[in-house]
Parts: structure tokens; sequence; C-alpha cells
């Protein structure tokens, strides 16, 4: 077998109906020698038989991994086996459109690290959603204007995360006490220790849980997520993925069980960690401000009748160049310090009538 160029890693759990669609477009590369490492954290469905079917028949180069569940132990394990230089991690749901995109982004990568006489950059690949047509419309397509961007928060592991393996050694490891964001974590180390690269072309990822959980609640659950790991308040990340298992996965996501989390856990802290949670909060939201300029140019967008356009434009420069600006000091951010905490308890007041976790 040819020496690989590229190694790339896929976290897999009870992904046998994703996992063989993007093994065939990984089998359907053309220039490039690649391994693939299928990283399984102890699947019950027939997720590693899939694997194995491609390798032993000698569709792919590479192997299946079996080990401790954790994505983030589980990227590890796998960026641990790689012997390539180069390494790619992907998601199981992800698709790759163009035979030739790999062969096309590693060149870029290369070439890159070259102008730049360093190996600290990282690629990732515009994020395109494949989604019934109920659900296409500005939601989906303000997340993938949002990805293109490459701002603090915007990078996340359903873009493919492709660096030299030297550089990972450097910024890495993935997160292992995490059990989710630990690809958000490793890109913002990417950003403050290198520099991040848009690669050609795209990656195709399923919208199956805004299909099923509903489109506004994930969002404001994902916001959640994000500000926490931004504030470094990470109780609550360590704890959410609970309260997500015990909801029927069929059905829309109820965001009630993970406020009264957010409470009990901040009940649990002294009064000073307390307000400093809120004010960090409060700071955080009031940063990501840009993020409503952003919504209303892919609003814009759509109404106009042009929806291949949606990204930043007017209202995004207005939101950058004065309101940024004009809320960045102790008042703004007391200001929105306040907006969330009567947000946080007018959801709960919405809610009193259901029964809390565990009742």
């Amino acid at each position: 077998m040819p020496v690989p160029e590229l190694s790339i890693i896929v976290p897999t759990l009870n992904e046998a109906t994703s996992l063989p669609l993007l093994l065939k477009d990984l089998a359907g590369q053309i220039g490039i020698a690649c391994e693939v490492i299928v990283s399984d954290g102890e699947s019950e469905d027939s997720t590693r038989d899939i694997a194995d079917a491609f390798f032993v028949g000698g569709r792919l180069q590479g192997k299946v991994l079996n080990g401790r569940r954790g994505r983030g132990c589980q990227l590890n394990r796998g960026a641990g086996q790689a012997a390539a230089d180069w390494l790619l991690f992907l998601h199981a749901d992800s698709r790759l459109p163009e035979k030739s995109q790999l062969r096309t982004a590693l060149d870029f990568m290369r070439a890159e690290t070259e102008r730049a006489a360093s190996d600290s950059l990282a690629g990732r690949f515009t994020l395109r959603f494949a989604a019934e047509t109920s659900l296409q419309g500005v939601g989906l397509a303000y997340y993938e204007a949002k990805a293109r961007l490459g701002r603090p928060g915007c990078i996340h592991g359903d873009q493919g995360l492709m660096l030299a393996k030297s550089f990972f050694r450097r910024v890495g490891p993935f997160r292992e006490d995490l059990p989710v964001m630990e690809d958000t974590s490793l890109a913002e180390r990417i950003r403050a220790a290198g520099h991040w690269c848009l690669l050609p072309g795209e990656i195709i990822t399923s919208a199956r849980r805004f299909a099923t959980e509903g489109l506004m609640a994930r969002q404001t659950l994902n916001a959640l997520m994000m500000n926490f790991l931004a504030i470094g308040w990470l109780d609550f990340i360590v704890k959410a993925p609970d309260v997500y298992q015990e909801q029927d996965r069929a059905r829309p996501l109820q965001l009630l069980p993970f406020l009264r989390l957010i409470r009990e856990l901040m009940q649990q802290l002294p009064l000073r960690q307390r307000l400093a949670v809120w004010t960090d909060t409060g700071g955080y939201v009031r940063s990501q401000v840009w993020q409503l300029g952003l919504a209303l140019d892919c609003r814009q967008a759509f109404r106009s009748g042009s929806p291949a356009t949606c990204g930043p434009g007017y209202w995004s420069s207005v939101f950058d160049r004065r309101i940024d600006p004009f809320t960045d000091h102790a008042f703004g951010r007391g200001l929105a310090t306040l907006l969330v905490w009567v947000w946080f308890h007018w959801q709960l007041c919405r809610g009193w009538w259901i029964p809390a976790r565990g009742n």
C-alpha cells in the first residue's frame, strides 16, 4: 500500500446509517493516497462491520479502532495511530461531493504552509446542509454563512479540520474532559496559536437534528453551550448530555430541562461565582451582537430572491462599525447581563407548570 499523504480520522458511535455514505465518498477520491481511521466508541450497531468491509475488501486503506466512548478520546486515539504528516478530522455524517476534493484541499494547505513558512495553520471546508425542502430557508443559510466567516466561535468539527500533524501535536490534543464542544475548543486554540484557512470545496452535512429537534430550540442550546465554553464555566457542558439522553430523540427538543439544570448548578455556586457567571455571560452576549447583523443580511437576501448571496452585507457592517463599539463598555455589558437574566427567568416562569427533571 502507498504511504498515505493524509490520515482521515472519523469518530463513530452507532453510525451504521451515515458512515457507509462517507466511506463511499472517501473511496471515490482520486489523485491522493490517504488512510481512513474509524475510531469507534463501542457502537452497538453494525458500524465497525461496515467499516471493516471497506478495509478488508481493499476499497480503502485504513483500520478500525475500538475503545472508550467519548469523542475527544476517540479523536485522540485515531490521531495517535495516524501514519501521514497531514490530518483531517471528519464527522461520520459528512459528505464530500467532489472526487478531487481532498487532493485540491491538501495541495492548498501545502501551498499556504510554504507561503507562510510555517505549519501553524489549519483549514476547514465551506459548510452546506443537506435538508428537506421544509427546512431550507434563511435559518440554515445563516448557519452556512456564519461558518464561512471564521470568526471566533464559528468553526466547528462539522466543517472538517485539516492540519499538519506537527501543528496538532503543539495545539492538541482534543479535550477529553468535555463530552461535547471538544472540536470548538481545539478550533479556538488553533486560532490563538496560528491561522485558519477556508479550503476550496464544501462539506455537506446532515440537518437531521434541526429537522427533528427544531431549528430555534437547537440554535438556543448551541448558543448556551458556546457561551459557557467561552466564559470557562464547564459544569453545564459536562452535565447537559445527561439531560439530552433523557429526551425522546424523535420529538422536538425541550429547552426547559436544560434551563433548570443551569439554575440547579448555579445555586450550588458561592454568590461571587454566581455573579461572575452572569456578568461574564453578559459580556459574551454583547460581543456576539454582530450575529444580528448577519441574520438581517441573510433575511434580506432571501426576501430579494437571492439566497446565494446570503452573507455579510450592509447590516453586518453597521453592527461591526457602529453598534459593537457603541456597546463595548461597562454599561453595555451590564445591560446585556440584565437582558439575559430577564430572558432566562422569563423562560423558567413560562414553564413553571412542567414537572422538573426526574419528577
